[in-house]
């Protein structure tokens, strides 16, 4: 009977809710954890959402909402009321206030996006920022403290400065998170699962080393194995 490490988040990057359905059927219990992202949003993903917590699943709503503040607070609050775990928003001090106040005191956990994994220096000057990607990260993370969420999304590089900023209680989920013996796609800034766990990850995202293996689950315990040695 495998089990499942409640630290591996698997993204389900998939065009449909029964493309989902059959690669969770596929996971089976080598997964407790699943992100529904913008792509499952366009379609039913919230019929998604509920139908992984009714099997006793874990849900990560990766939304990453940016709005104003008033339209945020009250899509926190829509969202509180699905049961879900997580709920990305971005990094900025009024998105964050606004979806802290409306989660209310649901368990909903708000987690600040600082910046993407698939972003490099290069881009964030052509983007008109005059800024490293470790100093914005840096700064995102200072204002997810001081908004009252409950954690960030950040790269395995930066995972040890969340860690440190945060402290041990907050939550650091690292996306771009690569086996050694998997390509690394689009994303610039990557680690593996044990040394992302090291630096100070509490979650790991690991989508196509998983997801588009020939054999799903085979792969998932491959991951978690690598987990357990941290």
């Amino acid at each position: 009977m495998a089990a499942a490490d409640p630290r591996l988040i698997v993204p389900l990057d998939v065009p449909t809710t029964d493309d989902a359905r059959r690669l969770v059927e596929r996971l089976g219990d080598a997964v407790g954890f699943y992100k529904v992202g913008l792509e499952l949003f366009a379609s039913d993903g919230m019929v998604l959402a509920r139908e992984l917590k009714a099997a006793g699943k874990q849900v990560f709503l990766d939304w990453k909402l940016h709005d104003i503040g008033a339209t945020v607070e009250r899509s926190a609050a829509v969202l509180a009321r699905s049961g879900c775990d997580f709920l990305t928003v971005h990094g900025e001090p009024q998105v964050l206030a606004s979806a802290v106040k409306g989660r209310g005191d649901s368990r909903l956990k708000i987690l600040a996006v600082t910046v993407l994994t698939s972003l490099t220096d290069a881009d964030l000057i052509e983007m008109g920022f005059n800024e490293t990607a470790a100093s914005l990260v840096e700064r995102r993370i200072g204002h997810a403290v001081a908004a009252g969420a409950d954690g960030v999304i950040a790269s395995p590089h930066e995972a040890a400065l969340a860690r440190r900023i945060g402290g041990e209680g907050f939550l650091v989920v690292t996306p771009g998170v690569r086996p050694a013996w998997s390509a690394k796609n689009d994303q610039a800034r990557v680690a593996t699962p044990a040394d992302a766990l090291k630096s100070g990850a509490s979650h790991i995202v690991c989508g196509r080393p998983i997801t588009a293996a020939e054999d799903p689950y085979a792969a998932a315990l491959r991951v978690v194995d690598e987990m357990a040695g941290a």
